[in-house]
């Protein structure tokens, strides 16, 4: 198989991806937002978990939660290219909800066969859910949380906006191999640790596991975390390219609106510059999302490949935009009034998230070697 010339972002993709932009700008624009998450500038204040919840009612009612659900479990299935432009609008309103982490959990259960189905279900009824196995590394292997007598122990650690969800997607380790648990968030056993993070767009916890009793998915959960794991990767690779995009849309009107020496800021030929190196930073990592989320479907031989692709790619050009989100507004970028903070600290996290770029191009290297070597 081979990529069609569209990354097959069809009409139906395309239209997904209009109505999301027009329902962000409706109904959660950047000055909302602020005032909403950004109502306590105290840097020494409680971890808090805020978000426009009532938003989350009229996603499922959109569909959103069962894009990526299989037909058979009572989900819309539609290709992966087609989430990434949903989750591409997301972090351009740098949405505070489970979207992401609910998306990233039906990756895994849809590799997972038929004992998945009925979890998928809950989902693409409205279910939020989000992903508990790390260890206190932030690595992506599985072995922080095991299971003894039949029963979970141990913490998962960086568990993405649990505050929001109501069941957690646990892997853990048994014996030597891996096993996954559908497990309400509210179970006997859970105690949930609030973690104290700059992005205020989500919330992120450490969560104990003391004996607790979950449902066991019946399926091989090794395979099936391996076979997901590029589209965790893509997804959150899209939804910084979203956001950065928003960093270069907001400052190119900033640059337009502000004068110095009774000109615009954007006259300055080295504000220029940095504009358009932020745009071809965003075109590429754009291309190399949509073309790991087309291979998601068309080429998954590849799909691992370009995944570590547009996630190192996306996690420089977060880092890059933000930089100049900030210091193109001047001193006033500095300042909690300004929004970019909202959309700097929400990249940062981005970019540490699943993997730095420097992780992704070390994986990348390792695959490309050791296929030089077989072929040798």
């Amino acid at each position: 198989m081979s990529q069609p010339n569209n990354y097959g972002f069809e009409e139906e993709a395309a239209m997904l991806k209009d109505s999301a932009r027009r329902f962000f700008a409706e109904k959660l624009p950047v000055d909302q937002l602020h005032a909403l998450i950004a109502a306590d500038p105290d840097p020494e204040r409680s971890p808090e978990v805020i978000w426009p919840e009532a938003l989350w009612a009229e996603m499922v009612e959109l569909g959103w939660t069962a894009l990526a659900v299989p037909e058979s479990a009572g989900g819309i299935a539609m290709p992966w290219v087609a989430v990434a432009g949903l989750l591409e609008e997301a972090g351009r309103a740098a949405l505070p909800s489970p979207l992401l982490s609910t998306l990233q959990v039906t990756a895994v259960l849809a590799q997972a066969g038929a004992a998945a189905a009925p979890a998928l279900g809950e989902i693409a009824e409205g279910t939020a859910a989000t992903l508990a196995f790390m260890d206190v590394s932030g690595g992506q292997q599985v072995g922080a949380v095991v299971v003894e007598d039949g029963r979970l122990r141990g913490q998962a650690n960086f568990v993405q906006d649990v505050g929001k969800c109501d069941r957690l997607l646990v892997l853990a380790r048994e014996g030597d191999g891996t096993a996954l648990f559908w497990v309400p968030c509210d179970a006997n056993g859970i105690t949930v640790h609030r973690d104290a993070i700059v992005d205020l767009t989500r919330d992120q916890a450490h969560v104990s596991f003391d004996a607790v009793v979950g449902e066991r998915i019946d399926c091989d959960a090794a395979q099936a975390w391996a076979a997901a794991q590029p589209v965790i990767w893509t997804l959150i690779s899209a939804d910084m390219v979203g956001a950065a995009e928003w960093q270069l849309q907001t400052t190119t009107e900033y640059a337009q609106q502000r004068k110095q020496f009774d000109r615009p800021l954007g006259f300055f030929q080295a504000l220029k510059h940095q504009l358009v190196d932020t745009m071809i930073a965003i075109d590429e990592s754009k291309s190399l999302v949509y073309s790991a989320a087309c291979a998601l479907n068309h080429e998954p031989q590849r799909a691992r490949e370009l995944a570590h692709m547009a996630k190192a790619s996306a996690s420089d050009t977060a880092g890059f935009a933000s930089g100049r989100s900030v210091q193109c507004h001047g001193g006033i970028g500095f300042t909690w009034e300004c929004f970019v903070h909202l959309y700097f600290k929400r990249q940062k996290h981005s970019q540490l998230l699943w993997g730095d770029a420097a992780w992704h191009r070390a994986r990348l290297a390792e695959m490309l070697i050791d296929r030089g070597a077989r072929a040798a």
